[in-house]
């Protein structure tokens, strides 16, 4: 990742701590609101459907994204693999 970003290793390590499923949620839904839980959550499916192949367009009729939304997750997966 490219741009520093303040307070990102306390988060990461309070992340990590969770010990558990359920922990890790609580968490999540203390800290992000439910639009950005639903983001973040978005945003996975697309990382993992475009790992699998799955067609941009196919991932965003079936997530209910703008393909534009899939193309960002596609240029990440191309960035962090160079």
């Amino acid at each position: 990742m490219s741009a520093k970003i303040k307070y990102l290793e306390p988060l990461v390590n309070h992340l990590l701590a969770q010990n558990s499923s359920e922990a890790m949620e609580k968490t999540l839904r203390d800290l992000l609101t439910v639009g950005e839980l639903a983001d973040v959550a978005n945003r996975l499916q697309i990382i993992e459907m475009l790992q699998q192949g799955v067609p941009q367009r196919q991932i965003a009729d079936k997530l209910g994204v703008g393909i534009a939304t899939v193309t960002r997750g596609s240029h990440h997966l191309k960035r962090s693999s160079e």
